[in-house]
Parts: structure tokens; C-alpha cells; sequence
């Protein structure tokens, strides 16, 4: 089934001009797309090298594809030629934001960077994000999503945790700033509302996977030690999935209310007076040794008990899902997570839901993945590129 056509978004009316490729600029202009943006992708004759990664039916709309370029439409244009220039120009004087990921000096070789469309269209918000902060000394330097990992703290946090030094299993820091960017573009639209004038949007991945770190672990640093940075509860040894007796658990306590409940919950109670846990700051120091007594007492429980204790305390808790399992999740199931598509290209297709909702402007799915090229002809049709011009460019 089709996303509900009549439903328009929170950006239904914003034309956004989308020159992303690979994860982190997909991601970002997906989530437009799905609050009712209509996104327009650019692509090169050779498309989003994206496309051809894993499994796929038409070999060109893969996985990967697939889950980051929904609700887009797909323009080829070759901007290395003046006329596919001339008639990008023209997309952007109609549209209200740009999107690409690609370093300054590429954009810039382009004609595409921001003094060169500002002159084309003064109200554009211009989207962009790259590794490091534009005018700083990295400034030029590329990056991927395993590089910023490393340079912001992530793979040592692993390491202090678990003694092995390793990445997230995803392209965390392309989602994360995927995320930053499009949140950022919005704020961009809702302030040319007010004042009518467009602007430059720039997020650096090293910066803001930094400042999404050091929420937590700055730590010590607040107060100027710079060698004592990391949440000691987050770098627990005990901060693991919790062993019953049959299986695993994941529970998690934070207010002294709640430790308090949770030690009565697993018969601990005699800690809950002992100075060094009874409150938050005192618990903070001393949570790896508290979290080795909540391990032993989950240890001598069946999983089953366990969860009966913990729901009964009104505690936070739930299963270690197996990922192969999550597409049969009853609860996925009755909330419609998953969804369901015919697509002419892929057959059926299943694509997750929009997360976020709206009392009055929901989010919806109204298309998968496009081809490679789909709507060239209608969109540079609709701004006013002769048919011979169209033709001459498919070329």
C-alpha cells in the first residue's frame, strides 16, 4: 500500500535540490523528503555509487539505496557541461534548498557553492556537510564515517569499555550528522520565513560527533581536568546486557527512587542504605561495584522472573532483540513499523515507517526508491527546458 497522497507534511510546498550521495546527505534530505519536501536528486550519468550496493532485483536500487532515497525524485545531469549547468541553475532558481556533501573546493570547481547559487536564488538555504570546519586547518581534508569514529573519542570509549578497539557497527557518525543537517535546514527555512532571506548551513562531522560524545563524557573536563574525560557508568565493565539464569536482559536505573526500587526488585535491599549508593552522586563513583552486585542477583534469576520483578517495579527493561527477528516484533507488527511497498523496479519492498509524528501535518511514504534518471524529463520539463534541449542532455 501507497502512503496516503493527501497527507502533507510539515514541508509540503519545499522543493529541495539534492546532490547528495553515499549515507550521511541521503539521510538528511530522506528525512525531508518524508515531512512532505519534495526532493529532487541530481545525479551523475554513473548515479549514487549507493545504488549498487547490495542485492537488487533492477541492479541499481540496492539496500542501501533503497532505505536512504526514499520519497525522491531522480534528475541525471552531467554538470561538467555547460548546458546541464545552465539547467541546474534553473532547478535551483525554483527551489527553496540545496543539499550536497562534497568538500568546499569540489563544490566550488562546480559553480556550485554557496556564492554561486545565492546569486542564482537569494532565498536558498544551502545545505552541506563535510569532515571538519569549513575555514579550519582540516578544512580540505576528506572523511568517512570510520575516520570521524576515531578522530571523536568513539572507538577509544569502546576500548576503555570492552579492551578491544573497534567501530560501531554502522555508519553511525553519517546517520548522527544525516540528522544534524536536516534538523539544521529546517530551523534555516523556518528563519527565511520570518526574515526572507536564505543562508549558508554547514556541519562539520569531527565537531558535532564531538559535541554529541561529550554530552556524557566531558566530565571531568567541565572543570578543566583534561585527563579524566568518560562517564564511569557508561565505561562500566558491568554496563552490558544483564545474564539471568536462562538468558539476558537489559535493564536500565537512574533516579535513587528507581535504584532503590530495583535492588528491592532482585533482593538487595541491604544496599539500598549503603552511603556509597544510596544517591545519585555517590552511586556515579562507585557504580561499578554496584553494578556487579546488580549482576550477580539477575544471575540467579530465570529470565522470565526477572522481567515479572522488573515490570512490577515499573522499571525500564526489555529483551536483547536478535536483529533477524525484529521484522516479526509483535509490537512492530501492531504499530505498523514496517511497511510494504509494490514497486515497479524492485517488486515488493519493505521500508520502515516515518518515526516522528504529527497531530496536524504527518509525515508519509509516497514513493521508494526512484531509477536512475526517472523524472529528468518532468522536472526540467517543468522549468522551462525545451524538449530538443532535453534530449540533447540525455545524451
Amino acid at each position: 500500500m501507497m502512503g496516503d497522497l493527501e497527507n502533507l507534511g510539515p514541508l509540503s510546498g519545499v522543493r529541495v535540490v539534492d546532490l547528495t550521495i553515499n549515507v550521511l546527505g541521503p539521510v538528511a534530505t530522506q528525512i525531508l523528503g518524508d515531512m512532505g519536501a519534495e526532493v529532487i536528486k541530481v545525479e551523475t550519468p554513473a548515479g549514487d555509487p549507493m545504488r549498487l550496493l547490495g542485492p537488487s532485483k533492477s541492479r541499481e536500487i540496492g539496500p542501501f539505496f533503497q532505505t536512504t532515497n526514499r520519497n525522491k525524485k531522480s534528475v541525471v545531469l552531467d554538470l561538467k557541461r555547460g548546458e546541464a549547468k545552465a539547467a541546474l541553475d534553473k532547478l535551483v532558481g525554483t527551489a527553496d534548498v540545496f543539499v550536497h556533501n562534497m568538500r568546499h573546493a569540489a563544490a566550488k570547481r562546480l559553480s556550485i557553492d554557496f556564492d554561486s547559487l545565492r546569486a542564482v536564488n537569494p532565498r536558498l538555504v544551502y545545505g552541506y556537510a563535510t569532515g571538519y570546519r569549513k575555514g579550519g586547518p582540516k578544512d580540505a581534508r576528506p572523511a568517512y564515517d570510520d575516520v570521524i569514529q576515531g578522530e571523536s573519542g568513539i572507538v577509544d570509549l569502546i576500548e576503555r569499555a570492552n579492551g578491544e578497539a573497534r567501530f560501531v557497527p554502522m555508519p553511525i557518525s553519517d546517520k548522527f550528522c544525516g540528522y544534524v543537517l536536516a534538523s539544521s535546514i529546517a530551523m534555516a527555512l523556518y528563519r527565511r520565513e520570518r526574515t526572507g532571506v536564505g543562508q549558508e548551513v554547514h556541519v562539520p562531522m569531527l565537531e558535532t560527533m564531538l559535541s554529541m560524545n561529550l554530552i556524557t563524557h566531558l566530565w571531568r573536563g567541565t572543570q578543566g581536568d583534561k585527563s579524566n574525560l568518560g562517564y564511569p557508568r557508561a565505561l562500566s565493565p558491568h554496563r552490558v546486557p544483564y545474564q539471568t539464569s536462562d538468558g539476558m536482559l537489559c535493564v536500565l536505573a537512574h533516579t535513587d527512587d528507581q535504584w532503590h526500587r530495583l535492588l528491592r526488585a532482585v533482593d538487595r535491599a541491604d544496599l539500598i542504605e549503603e552511603p556509597k549508593f544510596k544517591h545519585l552522586a555517590e552511586r556515579s563513583e562507585n557504580i561499578v561495584e554496584l553494578q556487579s552486585h546488580l549482576a550477580r542477583a539477575l544471575a540467579e534469576l530465570t529470565t522470565a522472573e526477572a522481567f515479572r520483578r522488573l515490570d512490577e517495579a515499573d522499571l525500564p527493561n526489555g529483551p536483547v532483540t536478535i536483529l533477524d527477528g525484529v521484522m516479526d516484533d509483535p509490537y512492530l507488527t501492531e504499530t505498523g513499523f514496517f511497511q510494504t511497498f509494490d514497486d515497479m523496479y524492485e517488486g515488493t519492498v519493505v521500508t520502515t515507517a516515518v518515526p516522528v509524528s504529527f497531530s496536524e501535518s504527518p509525515g508519509s511514504l509516497r514513493m521508494m526508491a526512484p531509477a536512475l534518471g526517472e523524472h529528468t524529463e518532468q522536472i526540467l520539463s517543468e522549468i522551462g527546458v525545451a524538449s530538443r534541449d532535453i534530449a540533447a542532455l540525455a545524451e
